[in-house]
């Protein structure tokens, strides 16, 4: 396990630390960058892009700003990390890509960026990903890819790779990532980290580098369910603060009996049956759901569902020039695209409206659905040398948080008791009730913890 994980403090902690003098920004981002940068750990693979200077400017002027009592949130002064695909002002956004690097900087950041700017948040670096985010296992052949903080032979999950390394690793406070079809929750299950996933239109994704606009989202990872409740608030613009835990006794919580629960390894079984016992021990009402909603997703989306087509249409000229400097595992699946025709596109969104439906409607009676995140651990860098393995390992982790992707619910992953390696819990919540899901999970996730 990483010893930065076990010894790494809240947001809440920190900006306390902060307020009373006992740390400083320069002193939180000098130790960041010490990590990033040594020689013996993953900052290397972990980031694209570190500027030492400007990261150090801006924790000077955190610093003397909070001498004359400007704090803009509480995140004024901690470093966070941004996956490679935002745009930030004068720098090149390369989507974890070789064919971006020469591209032109950035002339403005991103919505997201902007508001964690003036949040007073210190942007630390840009983080390693799996190419144009197109995989839930974060490999990355041009940059390398990050161990996992638990077991450094194995990954770390993707597509925000870099996003949840930097976190456990100690090198950020919270990292900004992206969700197509699990890519924070993944990395963040596998990781031993908190993440959100919000409906899609609570965080602007513009400046941004995308996959599929229909499933984009865009959201964080972090150490807890409150420190990612108060970076999801500062990027959806509102006040930055937690919602209170809900009281847990009497909370309608469904467990879905399709596909989510197939295949399930020892330790994740084991993991996610003591994260159901412990939950009714403290007064949580479970049932067991029958939600054919996602039996017909997996049905629909045969044929590529929505990324593959609408990530062939954003690179399509650019693959067509580049297409041998592209990861052959990612441009293989965006290749794929071509195979659908306007009418199996046009189907799919109406059948994806009326499934949303369908599912609204199952879940009406309850507060949340639970389901692991992921069915296995991560996985090991050898068992991921044949590309049939590849695509299968791929398919598996992707598996149960797509799903919500599909249904454009929001969606967080909590680390729960294990015998070995992390598993995650994911929470569903109810589209366009994020702080009310939030809120759920900070009342879940101390009785399923460790």
């Amino acid at each position: 396990m990483s010893k930065a994980l076990s010894s790494a403090k809240t947001i809440a902690s920190l900006a306390a630390d902060l307020a009373a003098g006992r740390i400083t920004s320069a002193a939180l981002t000098e130790a960041a960058l010490d990590r990033i940068a040594d020689p013996a750990g993953e900052g290397v693979r972990v980031f694209t892009h570190v500027d030492r200077g400007a990261a150090l400017a801006q924790a000077q002027a955190s610093d003397l700003l909070r001498a004359h009592d400007i704090v803009p949130s509480p995140l004024a002064g901690l470093p966070i990390s941004v996956k490679d695909l935002f745009d930030i002002a004068g720098q090149i956004t390369t989507a974890g890509s070789i064919v971006l690097k020469d591209g032109n900087p950035a002339t403005a950041d991103a919505p997201a960026i902007a508001r964690l700017r003036a949040a007073g948040a210190v942007l630390i670096g840009r983080t390693n990903m799996t190419e144009f985010a197109f995989s839930g296992l974060g490999v990355n052949p041009h940059y390398g890819t990050p161990g996992n903080p638990f077991d450094r032979q194995r990954i770390p999950g993707g597509s925000s790779s870099g996003a949840a390394v930097s976190v456990a690793d100690g090198m950020a406070v919270a990292a900004i990532g992206s969700d197509t079809g699990g890519s924070i929750r993944i990395p963040a299950a596998l990781c031993g980290l908190a993440g959100f996933k919000p409906t899609q239109s609570r965080v602007p994704r513009d400046g941004t580098v995308p996959l599929s606009w229909t499933l984009d989202s865009v959201g964080p990872l972090a150490l807890t369910i409150a420190c990612c409740a108060v970076v999801d608030a500062v990027l959806a613009g509102e006040p930055a603060f937690p919602p209170e835990p809900l009281p847990l006794e009497g909370l309608r919580i469904a467990v879905p009996q399709q596909i989510v629960l197939d295949g399930l390894d020892g330790t994740v079984s084991t993991a996610f049956s003591r994260t159901l016992t412990r939950l009714s021990q403290a007064g949580a009402h479970l049932s067991d759901l029958d939600m054919p909603a996602l039996t017909r997703i997996a049905e629909v989306g045969a044929k590529g569902g929505f990324a593959a087509p609408e990530a062939l249409a954003w690179h399509k000229d650019l693959i067509e020039q580049r297409g041998s400097d592209y990861d052959p595992r990612v441009s293989i699946r965006i290749r794929r695209g071509a195979g659908q025709s306007a009418v199996d596109y046009i189907e799919l969104l109406a059948a994806r409206k009326a499934i949303m439906a369908e599912a609204s409607e199952q879940t009406r009676d309850f507060d949340a659905l639970l389901l692991p995140t992921t069915p296995i651990v991560a996985p090991r860098f050898d068992e991921l040398v044949d590309d049939a393995d590849y695509a299968r390992l791929n398919i598996m982790v992707l598996r149960n948080p797509s799903l919500f992707n599909f249904l454009d619910c929001p969606a967080t992953t909590l680390p729960c008791a294990t015998d070995g390696l992390p598993v995650g819990a994911m929470l569903v919540g109810k589209r366009h009730h994020d702080r009310r899901l939030l809120a759920i999970a900070r009342a879940v996730e101390p009785v399923i913890a460790g």
